[in-house]
């Protein structure tokens, strides 16, 4: 029996959907008997927080502070340790975004709790939680578990589907703010650089169209097309980010962003194993190069050997035509 902490992400007063995947794995282990609860700390946590209460937690927990304005981890820290703390829970998971995965290990170090990072599965085995995870760039996975009372756990939102609502209103309480740790004195929030688009969020898109180094600097102009008739996000490879044609925030990889939307278009992308870690657990993979024997070609569910140039506007044509 395990009960299970959840994190939420909050950003503009709402939270972010990456959350509702870490609720998802939370619920996986509640049936096994248990409960979870969410903890939604930040400011504007109150008014985000009805974006949470449909889920079947047991409580909804609210930190809203101005001091947790912005991201910064060592602030976010305490408050989620001491939560825990306060709640005797077993398990505390967050998804493994950027977020996340810095605010874990330093939870996990102030609660003396064993941590795994990025899991794809948990189960039950005799009452221990057992939990998959990609080893050597996705291509194995290994099992583990953590031996400590209490366990702090990072899931992928590629590998867990968001959570859906299961109606009724958990309860909500005020939560305790603990005091940032004389280590937070050193870090300055300075400027979020966000870059503005129309287009979805890389990790939250059900369609993402992808390009490689292969697309030069008509990266853009082959690539835009698609993605607007399709309401797609863009990625890329790290060779093409590497190469300058499109922006860091693009990759997709084992370095980059772990997606898994319905629909990946890899355009002009060879499939080396880093790229290939990031973008596998797609639903359906379209790949499109001219070399027949790229990488890629071995886990598309479609694949066209052709010169991108040509077939990708001609590919657009047709759409429009639909």
């Amino acid at each position: 029996m395990s009960n299970v902490l959840v994190i939420a992400e909050v950003e503009g007063g709402k939270v972010r959907k990456a959350t509702f995947s870490a609720i998802a794995f939370a619920r996986t282990v509640a049936q096994a008997g248990g409960t979870f609860s969410v903890l939604v700390a930040g400011a504007g946590a109150q008014a985000a927080s009805a974006d949470v209460t449909g889920y079947g937690a047991a409580k909804v927990i609210v930190v809203d502070r101005p001091e947790l304005a912005h991201q910064v981890c060592e602030l976010f820290a305490p408050t989620i340790a001491a939560t825990a703390k306060a709640g005797n829970f077993d398990v505390v998971v967050v998804t493994a975004s950027s977020f996340g995965k810095d605010v874990a290990p330093r939870v996990a170090a102030k609660l003396g709790a064993g941590y795994a990072a990025d899991i794809s599965a948990v189960r039950t085995d005799g009452g221990k939680l057992v939990f998959r995870r990609p080893i050597f760039a996705g291509n194995a996975y290994g099992l583990c578990e953590i031996q400590t009372p209490v366990k702090v756990v990072s899931v992928r939102q590629s590998e867990f589907a968001a959570a859906e609502p299961s109606g009724g209103a958990s309860p909500v309480e005020a939560g305790t703010f603990a005091a940032a740790d004389p280590a937070a004195a050193r870090v300055e929030f300075v400027a979020l650089e966000q870059g503005k688009s129309e287009r979805p969020d890389l990790g939250e898109a059900t369609v993402i169209v992808s390009g490689g180094r292969a697309l030069k600097e008509k990266f853009a102009a082959v690539l835009d097309p698609l993605a607007n008739l399709l309401g797609a996000a863009l990625g890329a490879s790290r060779a093409a980010c590497d190469a300058g044609y499109a922006p860091a925030e693009l990759q997709v990889g084992q370095t980059g962003r772990i997606v898994a939307p319905k629909l990946y278009f890899a355009i002009g992308i060879s499939g080396a194993i880093q790229h290939l870690a990031g973008m596998k657990g797609s639903k359906t993979i379209v790949a499109v190069n001219k070399d027949p024997e790229a990488p890629i070609f071995q886990v598309a569910d479609y694949g066209l050997v052709a010169d991108l140039f040509t077939a990708i506007p001609e590919l657009v044509e047709e759409l429009k035509k639909g």
